[in-house]
């Protein structure tokens, strides 16, 4: 990984001909490296690489973005949501064809600089954490939410993150860092 002139970052993946032309012929596949342009935490992104990689593989091993996690490769328990656009996506289970030419954002590009955005301080300040293997993901989603709705009740927070597990059992400390970054009170309605 390494910036151009212009900042861009491009990332080559070496293979050998032999791994290429074996991934070649495997029944229904073919791997076609091509030019993926988007935007990740507000840098442009260029990768020359298969289109068909998932973007969770691409950020945590060629980009170096680990805060995205990996927990069930699924979609089904949003450790690994990231926004794309201002929708939460799971980033297992997308492409990295779907992100062409659109706006990605990891937990990494939410602060700015040193300043936390305020989801990550409310999740702080109400430990809306335990273990913090959900917590990126929590976040990214509750950032979805909160750009489409920027005052939700409780309620609404509730059904928002739903579908992102956290085993710990903190979604009460969750639920109160959402309300707490909207600038609603948090309550127990």
């Amino acid at each position: 990984m390494r910036e151009d002139k212009t900042g861009e970052r491009i990332s080559f993946r070496l293979e050998s001909s032999a791994s290429v032309e074996a991934a070649s012929r495997l029944p229904g596949r073919v791997s076609l490296k091509t030019t993926v342009r988007f935007r990740l935490n507000g840098k442009p992104t260029v990768l020359h690489t298969d289109d068909e990689r998932h973007l969770l593989w691409v950020l945590r091993t060629e980009l170096n973005l680990t805060g995205t996690k990996y927990g069930c490769g699924a979609g089904y328990c949003g450790a690994c949501t990231v926004l794309v656009g201002r929708e939460a996506v799971r980033s297992c289970r997308t492409t990295l064809k779907q992100v062409e030419g659109k706006d990605v954002v990891t937990i990494e590009g939410l602060a700015s600089g040193e300043k936390l955005h305020p989801l990550q301080r409310a999740f702080m300040e109400h430990g809306g954490f335990q273990c913090g293997y959900c917590t990126s993901g929590m976040i990214m989603s509750a950032c979805a939410l909160l750009l489409a709705n920027p005052h939700p009740t409780r309620g609404a927070v509730a059904q928002g993150l739903e579908k992102n597990l956290c085993r710990c059992g903190a979604h009460q400390r969750i639920l109160a860092a959402v309300q707490a970054a909207s600038g609603e009170k948090a309550t127990s309605s």
